[in-house]
């Protein structure tokens, strides 16, 4: 069920519909807003500019985890395979003592 829930940003408040928990919102729109701080610096304000470079950092660390996962289930399907390959031609030898 989607509800509003009220975030900050930089100052500013927006309303999310989200069917996610209020305290996931709530931690994602920090994520957001401690990027945003960062970029906007000492000025009072934050501009176009800083949420748009923030979100770009953003997206940049969600390509990079992404690429890291699939790198990640590809060593785990290679090790799973070698394990496998090596139980097969242990099953295949001839019982010792026969």
């Amino acid at each position: 069920m989607k509800r509003v829930i009220t975030v900050h940003i930089a100052g500013q408040r927006y309303l999310v519909r989200s069917d996610a928990d209020e305290s996931y919102v709530q931690t994602l729109a920090s994520t957001v807003d401690a990027r945003v701080a960062l970029l906007k610096g000492n000025r009072l304000v934050a501009t176009q500019a800083d949420f748009a470079l923030a979100a770009l950092q953003l997206a940049d660390e969600l390509h990079h985890e992404r690429q890291s996962q699939k790198e990640l289930k590809r060593q785990v399907g290679e090790r799973a395979r070698r394990v496998l390959d090596s139980l097969n031609r242990l099953s295949a030898r001839p019982a010792e003592g026969s």
